[in-house]
């Protein structure tokens, strides 16, 4: 390339850059709203990773092996809105202009499933980054599952942008130690090193030396001192991706508003510049300053190279997929089936069904689950927290996937926040139906990335157990009390508590059917098992919550978990006494909540008293026995007792439901 020829894509480069930077500029002035200080910092960032490093089709966001792009700091939205558009994306620049408004595509934050080519939902900071690690996590399974020498189909790399709030989060912490651990060479993270946070300088706050912090991560980490040194940029872009042993870190020095009279300080992080100081911008960098949401010809058509080097790129892989379906028929149908996210047919032949001569606990019969479906399910895959010994969430006949990355067994580490952000981004990713599990109190390290999960809408699965007082010498920092209640107040996230290891069976069968985020309470001590043809366990799992007695006519009894062999046994002492009582197993409440009026009526008749019975806390079951009804439940913290005596002392027992049963009948 000539001299002149240089100076010409040079000038194409910055025009290109400017076009995106004002039309992030334009949206967060027109909404008055939002963060303009990094996109006219990063936008030397996104440019060169859209147009000519990434691996992406703008026309099929969804192509199974593009390349993925997370905004870890995802207040910088308007950055990636613009960069869609741009990069020929369905993202109309009406849609900018209507950037945090009512009912457009282009909210504060990126939500997945919102604009086409938004990976994940990020906004709570620390999560994006986690996320990505999931992604490259999936990417690496899928990849040594189904690539064969001369064809490899899932071959692609996650990049990820983060600023200062992410890095201080916690779960970054998480998210890196692992990531590191479990070599993940093809997540490479861009870090928005630009000195400054919200509060102010960085060094308020944050003067750790983040180079050795992630080379002790075991990160492959460089610095490239100008952001907008686009030569320097794409060097370190290059290298990260020779560097396929370690996940990298580029450290890119950038200036916070760059061009702006706030430039390099913090009063361009999270308010719209103002009407003077964009016109300043403009004029600073070249820009016309009587113009809005403007994209010069050149740009536009200079930008629009993505689409059809996208296009190109998809039509190679497609062909190379072809001939891989040639080549070897019986991965390629399971792979095709797997993104497309489709069960295998039949396979729910495989979920066992228990009998009834011996207890079972519920995480024990999880296990047995897990075991029986490994093979008709390949997709599943996950691990647990440091507790897969207590979970039972391993595949005994499977690797683990730090070993060999065909295996499907993963050791999270302590790490419950970390796993669970890693499991929705393994989800988003696609082709797996991924997992985490850990104690059930301690879902609230992780609660946050189960309520992402929910807005995701993902196919996420988090399993807990020893989920009650019941678990017993451990103490009040190990059983949970409100968690149950606490995690059913999230939108779209289905809640499964099942009574036995039938409903376990079941529970598990449509938590992979569903194809949404739910989670599991299990239970560590053994439970009684229900007869599955009897009591037609499985559709009334379906149901959500069903009649195991509906003779009685006096009192209806309902429990979930362990405490439903509690009511059992309250209702023949009830009987003895001359009190007929109904007896409901209730496993989901929003299973429950998605049935038609006339089953719930059916099933919680309105006249009839209620006594609603459950180890955590009773907030929430008011609304299932009405006015004339009770709860016995927990709401005060558990005591270190063996399991039995701690549920007798706090009043979860066959005694305390007889006595409360009677009051209510006398009303």
């Amino acid at each position: 390339m000539s001299e002149q020829q240089t100076d010409q894509q040079n000038a194409l480069d910055q025009l290109s850059i400017n076009a995106l930077r004002f039309l992030a500029v334009d949206a967060v002035e027109k909404a008055k709203s939002g963060h303009p200080g990094a996109p006219l910092g990063c936008a030397p960032i996104a440019y060169l990773l859209y147009h000519k490093l990434m691996r992406h089709d703008p026309s099929d966001p969804k192509w199974i092996n593009r390349d993925r792009f997370v905004l870890s700091n995802g207040h910088a939205s308007a950055l990636l809105y613009g960069v869609l558009h741009l990069s020929g994306y369905d993202l109309p620049i009406s849609q900018l202009e209507q950037f945090r408004q009512w009912g457009s595509h282009t909210p504060g934050h990126p939500e997945y499933g919102e604009a086409p080519g938004v990976e994940v939902t990020t906004g709570p900071l620390g999560q994006g980054f986690a996320m990505a690690a999931g992604i490259a996590t999936a990417e690496k399974h899928l990849g040594a599952v189904y690539n064969r020498d001369e064809h490899a189909i899932i071959d692609h790399f996650t990049y990820a942008l983060c600023g200062d709030g992410d890095l201080m989060e916690g779960i970054s912490h998480e998210a890196a130690s692992l990531a590191g651990t479990l070599g993940l060479g093809k997540l490479i993270v861009l870090y928005d090193d630009n000195l400054i946070s919200l509060d102010g300088p960085t060094e308020l706050s944050f003067t750790e030396d983040v180079t050795k912090r992630f080379e002790g991560y075991h990160w492959h980490v460089q610095m490239v001192d100008d952001g907008n040194d686009l030569v320097a940029l794409e060097a370190a872009i290059k290298a990260a991706q020779a560097e396929t042993t370690k996940p990298s870190l580029i450290r890119v020095r950038t200036v916070i508003g760059y061009g702006s009279p706030k430039a390099g300080t913090s009063k361009v992080h999270g308010e719209a510049l103002g009407a003077d100081a964009v016109k300043a911008t403009k004029k600073n960098l070249g820009w016309p300053e009587d113009k809005t949401f403007y994209v010069p010809e050149e740009a536009a058509k200079n930008w629009g190279q993505a689409k059809s080097k996208g296009k190109k790129v998809h039509e190679e892989w497609q062909k190379g997929f072809e001939e891989y379906k040639k080549a070897y028929p019986a991965p390629a149908a399971e792979f095709d089936r797997v993104i497309k996210a489709e069960l295998a047919e039949g396979w729910e032949k495989k979920v066992p069904t228990f009998p009834t001569d011996k207890p079972v606990a519920t995480r024990n019969a999880g296990q047995v689950v897990m075991n029986a479906i490994e093979n008709v399910v390949p997709e599943l895959f996950g691990g647990a927290a440091d507790l897969t010994a207590s979970t039972k969430t391993i595949f005994k006949d499977s690797a683990n996937f730090h070993v060999d990355p065909k295996g499907r067994n993963v050791f999270f580490g302590v790490r419950e926040f970390g796993m669970c952000a890693m499991v929705n981004g393994m989800a988003a990713h696609g082709g797996l139906i991924p997992f985490g599990s850990t104690f059930f109190t301690f879902s609230d390290y992780a609660r946050n990335a189960l309520r992402m999960a929910a807005l995701m809408s993902l196919h996420s699965l988090f399993i807990f157990t020893h989920d009650s007082v019941g678990l017993g010498e451990d103490g009040p920092t190990h059983q949970p009390i409100e968690q149950l209640m606490s995690l059913r107040l999230i939108p779209q996230l289905t809640d499964f508590r099942p009574a036995d290891a039938n409903e376990t069976a079941a529970c598990w069968q449509l938590a992979l059917e569903r194809k949404s985020a739910s989670f599991m309470a299990l239970s560590r001590q053994d439970l009684p098992v229900l007869d599955a043809e009897k009591y037609k366990v499985h559709e009334g799992v379906k149901k959500g919550a069903y009649a195991l007695d509906n003779s009685g006519k006096d009192i209806i009894l309902i429990a979930t978990g362990s405490e439903v062999s509690l009511i059992m046994k309250a209702a023949e002492e009830l009987k003895a006494a001359g009190i007929g009582a109904s007896v409901v197993s209730m496993p989901s409440f929003k299973l429950f909540d998605e049935q038609d009026e006339t089953y719930k009526a059916s099933l919680f008749p309105e006249n009839t008293p209620k006594l609603a019975v459950e180890a955590g806390s009773t907030m929430g079951w008011y609304k299932y026995v009405g006015h004339n009804g009770g709860v016995i439940g927990l709401d005060r913290f558990g005591a270190s007792a063996p399991g039995p005596i701690a549920l007798e002392k706090l009043g979860i027992s066959v005694a305390h439901v007889v006595e409360k049963a009677k009051q209510l009948v006398k009303k």
